[in-house]
């Protein structure tokens, strides 16, 4: 009895290991990656105390404990482990992410992982399987996006390092990258990458805004800094969230019965319209824009990474100043009471 037992459950053990033996690899994959990432970080106390470490590198950890402590205190998240480490890229990415989206709707390639449900977005250590993806996603008709991740979350499962690369912005972008991972960390919804997103994008935003003027004063040169890259990456953003809607007018247009090559014209027109009138845009660093769109892949998948993160600001920016009159701590345990995170 119990051999027939062992054997039926070793038989289902085996055809889940045929089934998901790819997600299983990857899962094992990651877990390398994000083990070394660990095993080859300092204690930031250490590293403090190093004096073969710049005092640059050394103030910006300083700063990220400041935001740390912020947003526990102001902004009301729970009090982690996260970014008591420091992981020396030397200049090196260390994470890369591959997105795709359907060619002719505004769709994302979803990827399915346990706890965390679908996701819209698959992470790589290593270089040449993120580029593998990507292949496999273009031969199968999809658009693509392989980007290097400036920052992640592990979500509770390991104490997040401080990425020396992170330590290259300007203040206001190292708060607003710290305080959208911690947002992570905090509350992360499954099945709702783009809201889970949306979130922690908006209030890295308000965070580092606020954080800005608590250290140094609403008028001092880091939080003006602040305000003009903000207002540019707003004017940005806006600029090509008007451009996914005018894409989506086409798709929709164009009736899916309509043959593909007949549909690739018009919608590399348009994109490349978008594109080209976002040198109309009143930016502060233009150029830097001009740049990087030049040298991103515009497609489906490009336009997707701003409904991603950014489309559902208008409505958390209407929702914080009617309904908890600017409250940023309140609005924050609102959803943290609302949301079940995983």
């Amino acid at each position: 009895m119990l051999k027939t037992i062992f054997k039926s459950v070793l038989g289902i053990f085996l055809l889940i290991l045929l089934w998901q033996h790819q997600l299983i690899l990857y899962g094992i994959s990651q877990a390398r990656g994000q083990l070394k990432v660990i095993y080859n970080s300092r204690e930031i106390a250490d590293v403090l105390k190093d004096p073969l470490v710049t005092d640059s590198i050394k103030y910006q950890l300083n700063l990220i404990q400041e935001i740390k402590q912020y947003s526990f205190d102001s902004l009301g998240f729970e009090v982690t482990d996260n970014y008591t480490t420091y992981f020396d890229q030397q200049g090196k990415p260390t994470l890369w992410v591959v997105t795709g989206a359907r060619p002719f709707v505004l769709e994302p390639k979803q990827w399915y992982f346990p706890i965390l449900g679908k996701v819209p977005y698959k992470g790589y250590f290593v270089f040449t399987k993120a580029e593998e993806e990507e292949r496999k996603l273009e031969r199968e008709d999809w658009d693509t996006n392989l980007r290097v991740a400036g920052g992640w979350s592990t979500l509770g499962w390991f104490s997040d390092p401080v990425m020396s690369n992170m330590l290259n912005d300007i203040p206001g972008e190292l708060a607003n990258t710290i305080i959208h991972e911690l947002t992570h960390s905090n509350l992360f919804v499954k099945d709702s990458v783009e809201f889970n997103e949306n979130l922690a994008s908006f209030f890295g935003d308000q965070g580092a805004r606020r954080f800005l003027e608590y250290k140094f004063g609403s008028n001092s040169s880091e939080s003006l800094e602040y305000q003009r890259s903000q207002s540019d990456r707003k004017k940005f953003t806006d600029h090509i969230l008007r451009g996914a809607d005018r894409l989506d007018e086409l798709y929709t247009s164009q009736g899916e019965s309509l043959a593909h090559n007949l549909r690739y014209s018009p919608k590399r027109q348009l994109i490349d319209e978008i594109t080209a009138t976002a040198d109309t845009l009143n930016l502060f660093e233009k150029q830097r824009y001009l740049e990087y769109l030049q040298k991103s892949k515009v497609n489906n998948a490009f336009f997707m990474s701003y409904l991603r993160y950014r489309a559902g600001f208008a409505f958390f920016e209407d929702e914080l100043k009617t309904t908890f009159k600017g409250d940023l701590k309140q609005y924050f345990q609102h959803f943290k009471q609302a949301y079940q995170s995983i």
